[in-house]
């Protein structure tokens, strides 16, 4: 009997792998191998627009012009954003840009520079 973990969506015990994957044929989620010691902490990295793990002072680069609310500011593609702080809810970056002062970005619209 092989020793995979549970899936870290739904807690199928029924997980397989697929190549270099680990794949839960209940909900379709897919998690990388590697990550096979971190299934049960409960902590999920956060990651990237391409899927690079992130971590405390990084530097990142803006993929996407994003509208600044409650300004007419907008931060534009290829804005760069040095030593950033992760934080846990939906905007996971907290960050000081230039020009425009603090802010919490979304990783989606990040990439490590």
């Amino acid at each position: 009997m092989s020793n995979l973990p549970n899936c870290p969506e739904c807690s199928s015990p029924y997980a397989y792998e697929d190549g270099a994957l680990l794949v839960c044929p209940e909900c379709g989620c897919e998690w990388s191998a590697e990550d096979r010691g971190d299934a049960g902490d409960g902590e999920q990295a956060t990651v990237d627009a391409n899927g690079n793990p992130l971590q405390d002072g990084d530097t990142v680069t803006v993929i996407k012009d994003l509208k600044v609310k409650g300004s007419s500011a907008v931060v534009k593609v290829g804005t760069k954003v040095k030593n950033i702080r992760l934080v846990e809810g939906d905007h996971d970056i907290d960050c000081r840009i230039d020009g425009i002062g603090a802010m919490k970005l979304k990783s989606q619209f990040v990439k490590k520079a």
